[in-house]
């Protein structure tokens, strides 16, 4: 049968211009600019845009192909990619972007509309708004480019940066602006001089209340977060880059950075396992640096450490869009094996080190790894994943101002998604049932606004990192192994709960001989020193890892591996 041609835009050379495209996430609605040229060899090349997010700010696609009907971009900058087909009736490049979840996007060729140029209001305004008793901050950025004014809106106490504001208007001392996301509008005046302005912030599902923010250009350019305890050099232990690939799953190329005490060794030594979501060998978060903080000390009390980039992060590579934390096993006891190759390192004595998720991911990879000597669980689960996001939402919503009111009303519906995702022989099946059970109605009680689009919600959850992680039961894992245990957890923890999963985990490891359970006070998720453990706090902290966890874990190692 003979084939017809290929549609004339479906050539290579027709990928060449502008193209606009919008994804739909829960910051709302981010519009994406591709740009492609050719360069002199005849190769193409392109740059990506968000000018909701980061306006004006220009990010090379670090790999494009143009093959027939088919669009490849990756963007490692961004750890994200896409890949898309030629859709002839709509004039659309139609496929997937990737960064650590899927999002459908269609590419349009032509300009994205520009946004109006609102004068005079430029900079960084803060205020803070009063939640059930709960004081939330609130800061504006809003810059102008040739593109238009772009405001973005944190709310650090919240978690939540860079969400675009749509609406910016302003009538001569009237400001106006929408947080369509969240249902929100505000309109408040200015004073004559511009540096401040009063006004009412208003939603669906919140009371009007006054909130006044205020210009403050010289109070963000001065402040720089301290981070005293991230390590400097010169060090008294050697810092070697390493590199190794897992051998059971393709693509998987983990690079990080091995630490080695002074001396001959052989050395007990511990692999660093990352929390939740895509991470850098240190586990960089809020200009907090734990795991180089970790490996340091360790390293100076005579325990060997490797901390390793994410795969997709840092000079990691491997695909994250469908990985789960079962495949984060393999990369952990890839990263055992490597060890073990080591001369400097004591083979009978390897053990994991796992921070939040990665106190899941290390007992995973202990079930079919059992020469791992020592497991150290840093507010590791202990409980069902569902009941751990259940505590952990609530914990978390009424330190963010949320009552337990609005958290009673949106909880049915979360249990009904989160068991919809985890239903199903197959991912799609699962995906398809949470789609069905996210009506109108579902959203509402969840705080959304009227119209959301249920792909606001799937964008978050529907992957297959939380199809396995709403399945998955820490006990089985648990009650498997046979080696020396240290758990932690801080007291004012609210993202995993201290008295709960502590518990659990005691129970799990009943019939373990050597098992330290340990409930650290006054120290939050991160393990920093706190005042309530609300993660708005973080930030704001400058300690990184409270010394009490630090000489908790090096004791106990050392007491079990080391020299004696």
């Amino acid at each position: 049968m003979a084939s017809s041609p290929l549609p004339a835009m479906t050539r290579a050379t027709d990928a060449v211009g502008e193209w606009h495209g919008t994804l739909v996430t829960l910051a709302g609605e981010l519009m994406l600019v591709l740009s492609v040229s050719r360069a002199p060899d005849g190769s193409l090349k392109a740059e990506l845009e968000s000018p909701d997010q980061a306006p004006g700010q220009k990010i090379p696609v670090s790999g494009i192909r143009a093959e027939g009907d088919r669009l490849s971009l990756e963007i490692a900058m961004i750890h994200a990619s896409f890949e898309g087909r030629w859709n002839a009736a709509e004039q659309t490049w139609s496929g997937t972007f990737k960064q650590g979840t899927e999002m459908p996007l269609k590419l349009t060729k032509g300009p994205s509309a520009v946004k109006p140029i609102v004068a005079g209001l430029d900079g960084i305004w803060r205020g803070k708004i009063r939640r059930n008793g709960v004081d939330l901050r609130l800061v504006l950025h809003i810059t102008t480019t040739p593109q238009g004014t772009a405001v973005l809106l944190d709310s650090p106490d919240q978690l939540s940066y860079a969400v675009p504001v749509q609406g910016l208007a302003r009538d001569g001392r009237t400001v106006t602006f929408r947080l369509d996301v969240r249902g929100v509008r505000y309109q408040g005046v200015l004073t004559p001089d511009i540096q401040r302005m009063s006004g009412i912030w208003q939603g669906a599902n919140y009371p009007a209340t006054q909130v006044d923010f205020v210009r403050s250009d010289a109070i963000a350019a001065s402040s720089a977060l301290k981070r005293p305890q991230t390590p400097q050099p010169p060090f008294p232990y050697r810092a070697e880059e390493v590199a190794f690939d897992n051998p059971v799953q393709s693509g998987v190329h983990l690079a990080g950075t091995l630490t080695l005490p002074e001396g001959k060794g052989p050395f007990p030594a511990a692999i660093l396992i990352t929390g939740s979501g895509q991470q850098d060998r240190d586990e960089t978060i809020l200009g907090h640096k734990p795991f180089a903080v970790i490996a340091d000390y360790l390293t100076r009390r005579g325990i060997a450490v490797l901390r390793v980039d994410d795969r997709g992060m840092g000079k990691s590579t491997g695909d994250v869009s469908k990985a789960t934390s079962a495949d984060f096993a393999t990369d952990a006891n890839a990263a055992f094996a490597f060890l073990r190759t080591r001369s400097e390192i004591r083979s009978d004595a390897i053990g994991f080190i796992g921070h939040s998720e990665g106190g899941m991911i290390g007992p995973i990879a202990m079930a079919t790894n059992k020469k791992v000597a020592f497991l150290v669980m840093m507010a590791g689960p202990g409980t069902q994943s569902v009941q751990l996001l259940l505590s952990q939402n609530r914990a978390i919503g009424l330190g963010m101002g949320k009552s337990e009111a609005q958290i009673d009303r949106a909880e049915p519906v979360t249990v009904s998604l989160f068991k919809a995702l985890a239903s199903g022989a197959t991912y799609e099946e699962g995906v398809a049932a949470a789609r069905a059970s996210l009506t109108p109605e579902a959203l509402a009680a969840m705080g959304l606004p009227p119209g959301t689009d249920p792909q606001v919600i799937l964008s978050q959850y529907g992957s297959p990192w939380f199809r396995y992680f709403f399945q998955y039961d820490p006990a089985p894992n648990l009650r498997a192994i046979r080696v020396p245990v240290l758990a932690m957890n801080g007291s004012l923890d609210r993202q995993v709960l201290p008295v709960e999963n502590l518990a659990a985990i005691k129970a799990a490891l009943k019939d373990d001989r050597d098992v330290t359970i340990v409930e650290l006070p006054g120290l939050n998720h991160l393990f920093q020193t706190a005042k309530t453990g609300a993660a708005g706090e973080y930030v704001d902290i400058e300690e990184t890892v409270a010394p009490v966890a630090l000489e908790g874990m090096a004791k106990w190692i050392n007491a079990r591996f080391g020299r004696h």
